[in-house]
């Protein structure tokens, strides 16, 4: 048996995982364009600010990979011919599959702007986009930075940590509407002022103007102009499904794939960035573009593949990320519903937080410990934890397993209701 995985990210690799903890003899051969291999993409925000070093992306050894037993080709598949089972590589050389698994992600949407090609105008999809970050982010130096979610979030921090001065420009009235209420929004916002980060709302580009083919500014759609030495954009991401699309593959926004992440083909799955998958709950198909999703869709396509059916069954959203320095972790459903700064889905994004149930909406906190709740009819439903992390995993858990909260339901809508001291106090009476 031949498995052939196309991309080198974390699904890919937890794909082998699996398959390996089932067949410990059949052949892995991963295919992938990117020059590094596999590496942490949530750590590229730290790698930027250089709190990391660019070796401490790499969570695997040398020894990991030969344990793993697999054959890793660098190159770029060109072509799926499904009819002999066969992958056309660039170069000319083929190579043929008896499970395929396409897990290529998304890659940034691009800038439209004329101007967008000059030298300086900057995105960060994967670490050589972050390396070039490096070479232009010069102290005393001047960034535009467009976007409204958590990597032009990452953008403008790494500029900052670099002393260059940042102009962040954001489409809609505040930062990041569609996950953040308006309190979160303004404390990240009051935040980045503090670091002289200079923020322009209902801002977008027209124009990324030139000089010598290096970028000198940006014309705005109110007719002002801003120098600048760098324009570094992150407006959404688009799963690449060229490949799946040439292939003949059922695709929509991503590839479309059922609980068992099978394609319309049975022996072609995909899984991570690029899968729109099927999730029984909610009986739609859903894209995620979360580091932990895409990691548990890889290692269940592997399983799969190496013939356990094993149903993905789509966790709550869960993800820490630091705002404006600020740790800040969004679990379940919290969004408003709106999408005002940003295009498609964000990196560090889930669909599910877009969803506004029939919820009250609970709230506590001071400047920079904050905590939000959705309270559904018995359950929470989703919750923004900003600051103090104490109460991340107990509401984690609160949420995922849809605990009854009946007992103090009334107590957290009261007006003033001390809402983190009844969390905590009624996980403390659950653990007893």
């Amino acid at each position: 048996m031949r498995y052939v995985i196309i991309g080198s990210g974390v699904s890919g690799v937890a794909a082998i995982e699996a398959i390996r903890s089932l067949d410990k003899t059949g052949e892995i051969v991963m295919i992938g364009d990117d020059p590094h291999g596999f590496y942490s993409r949530p750590g590229l925000a730290y790698y930027l600010t250089g709190e990391l070093h660019d070796k401490a992306l790499f969570p695997r050894t040398a020894d990991d990979y030969r344990r793993m037993n697999f054959r890793y080709l660098k190159g770029r598949v060109t072509r799926i011919a499904r009819e002999s089972r066969c992958l056309q590589l660039d170069g000319g050389a083929s190579l043929s599959y008896d499970r395929l698994l396409i897990a290529v992600g998304a890659q940034a949407t691009p800038l439209e702007s004329p101007g967008a090609d000059l030298e300086g105008v900057l995105k960060l999809d994967h670490l050589e986009d972050a390396k070039r970050i490096l070479k232009h982010a010069r102290r005393g130096r001047t960034a535009v930075v467009v976007g409204g979610g958590i990597t032009a979030l990452e953008l403008v921090e790494g500029f900052v940590s670099r002393g260059m001065k940042v102009h962040y420009l954001l489409r809609g009235d505040r930062y990041w509407s569609n996950v953040l209420d308006e309190q979160e929004s303004r404390i990240v916002e009051r935040r980045l002022q503090e670091e002289g980060v200079k923020l322009h709302h209902h801002a977008e580009v027209v124009e990324v103007i030139g000089k010598k083919s290096r970028v000198a500014g940006v014309r705005l759609l109110d007719g002002r102009s801003l120098k600048c030495d760098l324009v570094a954009y992150a407006i959404g991401i688009r799963p690449r499904v060229e490949l799946a699309k040439q292939a003949g593959l059922a695709v929509e926004r991503g590839i479309l794939v059922n609980e068992f992440l099978q394609t319309n083909d049975p022996d072609i799955f995909a899984a991570g960035d690029v899968a729109q998958v099927y999730d029984p709950a909610s009986e739609r198909s859903v894209l995620d573009s979360l580091w932990g999703p895409a990691r548990q869709q890889g290692y269940t396509a592997g399983l799969n593949m190496a013939g356990r059916k094993t149903a993905y069954v789509k966790s709550v959203p869960f993800n820490v990320t630091r705002l404006a320095g600020l740790t800040t972790t969004i679990i379940g459903t919290v969004g408003r519903g709106r999408d005002d700064d940003l295009v498609g889905i964000a990196r560090g994004d889930s669909e599910t937080w877009r969803q506004l149930p029939d919820a009250m909406i609970a709230q506590t906190g001071f400047e920079v410990n904050r905590l939000r709740l959705l309270i559904g009819e018995k359950t929470l439903l989703g919750a923004v934890v900003m600051g103090d992390q104490k109460l991340s995993f107990p509401l984690e858990k609160i949420i995922s397993e849809k605990v009854d909260i009946s007992p103090i339901r009334e107590r957290l809508l009261a007006p003033n209701a001390k809402v983190g001291e009844l969390i905590a106090e009624f996980w403390a009476g659950r653990k007893e």
